[in-house]
């Protein structure tokens, strides 16, 4: 089993964010040695990895030796942002070579509000074509692979940056989620991953766009505190006024919870490994006091057929409007079988998909209802262990390949349709030594019940790191 590991004696050594932003105030690093430390780091494990999508060293050692580049409480830490939304002078590719790379003219509406906070990004990392597949594993490119196993993937979409962050090479990073594209990878390579309320961060013009927005913007990290640090600042810079506040959560609350704990997705039950872990961890909130009740999981059986056509149409809109959008080197036979699989299955079931959406958006009502008694509900972040490479091989026939998506991404996109938060934790470990995450999700605006759930957590059972 190949482990890969960046950290080291160096200036990041251990740290988390939060522990930088520290050392930087007591004048023990610079912002510089921090970034060239995670520039080295980056160069020692990519070629293993594979998680980096454009290279930004030389700008991020610019603005590393400015005062003050951004300002902001995270001002000289690096990181990196997924490369499917816009940043100035960086191209954007979307996981994919189906057209020229071109720069963009400037910072779109999320990396202006990320930047604000002080992060400094060393570049772009990998993703999923277009973030359709749990897999990063482009034909050309190659797999994203995971730190703790190379033999493993590292999920998707956001499989880059989790690979980066599991590994050391940053403390924290750039994600976001469509059906679970932040907390697959938390739940693959070990690490916190909170998709937030709808709304809660800004989206760029193309996100905003959709029908229904099923995409949230966020981080992966290795602490919570990273996490709730994160989203402090980032209100601090782009509140949404329609939303409870998620405030600067610290750590634990004394109140008890009244949980739910579902271990049958809409599509499948979880696999037996994965649901004698999640009883675990149904036994260790009882253990702390909550209230734990089994449920069954209230949601119709149709969801996901809805959720498919979904999403299915958005590749439709990509591959028939892509010289539109990314300019006339545009070529649909650079795609892979996954998105023209997804575009042809919407271009046949066009005529359902207004009663589709408008079902995706009730669903959320139906939930509500049925959870009413309960602040939280408790499921596997994913329905079986992390595949081995080649499982979900973007190559394969679409019949293949979507089967296998839908039988593993069974639980995350629920919340993408409610636009409800949930977090993925890393607080079990599967029989071959791999990080599965726990789900817990919340009703709307409610971060920092999640936050407190999780340091408390946290702290009562510390999860593994690559460089314990």
């Amino acid at each position: 089993m190949d482990r890969i590991n960046a950290f080291g004696d160096d200036a990041l050594g251990d740290l988390d964010a939060v522990g930088l932003v520290d050392a930087l105030r007591a004048g023990t690093v610079s912002a510089a040695e921090l970034n060239d430390a995670a520039i080295a780091r980056t160069e020692a494990v990519n070629p293993a990895l594979n998680g980096l999508a454009y290279e930004a060293f030389d700008r991020a050692r610019e603005r590393a030796r400015l005062k003050r580049p951004y300002g902001g409480f995270f001002d000289g830490v690096p990181s990196f942002i997924k490369d499917n939304v816009a940043v100035a002078g960086m191209p954007t590719m979307e996981g994919t070579d189906a057209w020229d790379p071109r720069p963009a003219a400037e910072d779109g509406d999320f990396a202006r509000a990320f930047l604000a906070t002080g992060l400094i990004p060393l570049g772009k990392t990998q993703l999923s074509e277009f973030g359709f597949s749990a897999a990063a594993e482009h034909p050309r490119l190659g797999p994203v692979r995971n730190p703790w196993n190379t033999a493993h993937i590292a999920g998707a979409s956001s499989s880059g940056s989790g690979a980066f962050v599991a590994a050391g090479v940053v403390p924290i990073a750039h994600a976001n989620d469509g059906g679970g594209s932040i907390r697959i990878p938390a739940s693959c390579n070990g690490l916190v991953g909170l998709k937030p309320t709808r709304g809660r961060l800004p989206l760029d013009a193309n996100m905003r766009q959709m029908p229904l927005r099923i995409v949230a913007n966020g981080v992966v990290t290795r602490s919570v505190r990273d996490t709730a640090a994160f989203y402090r600042e980032m209100e601090r810079i782009v509140a949404d006024p329609k939303l409870p506040p998620v405030g600067d959560v610290t750590g634990q609350s004394e109140r008890r919870l009244n949980i739910a704990v579902c271990t049958q997705s809409i599509h499948r039950e979880a696999a037996a490994e994965v649901t004698e872990l999640t009883l675990k961890t149904a036994a260790l909130l009882e253990g702390l006091g909550h209230r734990v009740s089994v449920i069954d999981n209230p949601v119709p059986r149709r969801f996901m057929d809805d959720f498919l056509l979904y999403w299915s149409f958005l590749a439709f809109a990509l591959v028939r409007g892509g010289r539109r959008t990314f300019g006339e080197s545009f070529d649909r036979s650079r795609l892979d079988n996954l998105t023209l699989g997804l575009e042809q299955h919407a271009a046949r079931n066009l005529h359902r998909l207004p009663t589709a959406t408008a079902r995706l958006a009730r669903v959320r009502r139906i939930m509500s209802r049925a959870t009413a008694d309960y602040e939280v509900v408790l499921t596997p972040t994913l329905a079986d262990v992390t595949p081995r490479v080649g499982h979900l091989d973007p190559t394969a026939d679409y019949p293949q390949i979507i089967d296998r998506l839908i039988e593993w991404v069974a639980f995350t996109p629920l919340q993408n349709a409610t636009g409800d938060p949930a977090i993925s934790l890393p607080l079990a470990e599967s029989a071959s030594g791999l990080p599965v995450g726990m789900m817990f999700a919340a009703d709307r605006g409610a971060e920092s019940t999640l936050l407190q759930l999780a340091y408390e957590l946290e702290q009562a059972q510390p999860w593994a790191n690559l460089h314990h």
